[in-house]
């Protein structure tokens, strides 16, 4: 009798937790603007803090988990993000491609100059809305993201609304993938299978990938899919898994490095020049349709820009930034930003050649470890760009990660005055914290591990 009762007000409390998610979440995805900087903290730590209660509480019950993770992302189904504006060129693009344009060869400047879309719906409002910076750059994002922005505006309808919800869909079913295969990992692994939900609850997650249409969730379904098919053994279709990955957004490229050891001590070195050709082959075989040479030189001076031009949220750079500032009297992201870029490609390369790979888990925490320096070497870190980190964490024992995952909305404040400038103070505190974390267990301090996350 006492078990039933136990367990009754286990339920019931689950239930409320799940519902005050629900209601914090449509809060966020209703009624909620960057600028209002209170607000967004709030709820976005209250949102932590339920989420992860009821992680805890609701251990024993994937099935609750998964619907409360479902329900959680079907809150923002009609809603307009409203942390981001990127969806705006989303859209763009995929009507783009509707209209046989090449996106990779026009600014929508040009596009609008030169009035080349005439047929393109909502023109003025996608132009309006993408705001300066991305007006004035061709576009970056790879074939399958173009693909996918093109299903989003298949969804019936023909206005904004219709084309977010289409890419909603794709993204919350790309989610579900990402639970799915996630938990068969963890279970090859022997390690707790509910753990996947610090993935799949984490508001960071929910909020900028369903919420903010970010599709980063995408290419995490392709990773996390090539890895357990690599872990069967079915290493050529885990290449093509991984080219679709890398052709959604561009940086697992850095992982590739990682599969070396793995191949060399679990196959042969032709298994491994298979798979990387394989991922080749089909990487280039997705691009084909847009290559031409103009492509090749939009596409090299676009993404050239993230290293650089565009800064955000970064941590060391910031720091070399202003030793740079002292030294010259001026910004030398240019020099700075290819040194940062040849020390990521030394420390990651190092990683990938000297750390032991004995098992796939190994394989996977090397790279949430190289993925790491990568993010704290870069010049430009947004709040989603930690998703990969948050998924490849699940399979370690790091909390490093769920803690940044929680402190980078501190980023957000930066919205919150008409400059969008950042307050280096608070940027400061994010990373202090996370270096912390990231210090503590590496060194395995007691009053780190000890911290249950």
């Amino acid at each position: 009798m006492q078990i039933n009762t136990t367990f009754f007000k286990l339920n019931k409390i689950s239930i409320l937790l799940t519902f005050a998610c629900l209601l914090f979440y449509f809060s966020f995805a209703y009624n909620l603007a960057r600028t209002d900087y209170i607000k967004l903290i709030t709820l976005y730590v209250a949102l932590f803090i339920v989420s992860y209660k009821l992680i805890q509480i609701t251990s024993g019950n994937f099935k609750f988990l998964l619907v409360a993770a479902i329900l959680c992302r079907l809150v923002f189904l009609l809603s307009t993000p409203n942390l981001s504006q990127d969806f705006y060129r989303f859209i763009w693009d995929g009507y783009l491609n509707q209209l046989g344009i090449n996106p990779y060869l026009y600014s929508a400047n040009e596009i609008v100059n030169q009035n080349l879309a005439q047929q393109m719906p909502n023109q003025q409002q996608l132009y309006d809305g993408m705001g300066w910076l991305s007006q004035g750059n061709n576009s970056n994002y790879p074939p399958i993201n173009q693909l996918f922005f093109v299903l989003g505006n298949w969804f019936p309808g023909s206005s904004i609304l219709s084309s977010i919800i289409g890419m909603r869909v794709c993204i919350i079913l790309a989610d579900i993938g990402v639970i799915f295969y996630g938990r068969k990992l963890l279970k090859a692994f022997q390690l707790p299978e509910n753990s996947i939900f610090l993935y799949a609850l984490n508001p960071l997650i929910i909020i900028e990938l369903t919420g903010n249409l970010h599709f980063e969730s995408i290419m995490i379904f392709f990773i996390i899919f090539s890895l357990y098919l690599l872990h069967k053994g079915k290493w050529f279709w885990s290449a093509i898994c991984f080219a679709f990955a890398i052709s959604t957004k561009l940086i697992p490229v850095l992982l590739l490095p990682f599969f070396i050891k793995w191949f060399l001590k679990h196959h042969n070195l032709k298994s491994l020049i298979g798979f990387y050709a394989v991922i080749g082959i089909t990487v280039l075989l997705l691009f084909l349709p847009f290559i031409s040479s103009d492509f090749i030189t939009n596409y090299s001076k676009t993404t050239a820009l993230w290293f650089n031009n565009f800064e955000f949220n970064a941590s060391i750079y910031y720091i070399a930034r202003a030793i740079g500032y002292s030294i010259s009297g001026y910004n030398q992201i240019a020099i700075i930003g290819k040194c940062l870029a040849l020390l990521i490609f030394i420390i990651v390369w190092s990683l990938a050649l000297f750390r032991k790979v004995n098992n796939m888990q190994q394989l996977i925490v090397n790279m949430l470890l190289g993925l790491t320096v990568y993010f704290l070497l870069s010049t430009t870190v947004h709040p989603w760009y930690l998703a990969t980190l948050v998924l490849l964490s699940v399979f370690s024992n790091y909390k490093y990660v769920i803690v940044w995952s929680l402190v980078i909305v501190l980023s957000y404040l930066a919205y919150a005055n008409k400059d969008n400038t950042e307050n280096l103070w608070l940027i400061g505190i994010e990373y202090s914290i996370v270096f912390l974390f990231i210090i503590g267990e590496i060194f395995n301090l007691k009053t780190i591990k000890n911290i249950k996350i």
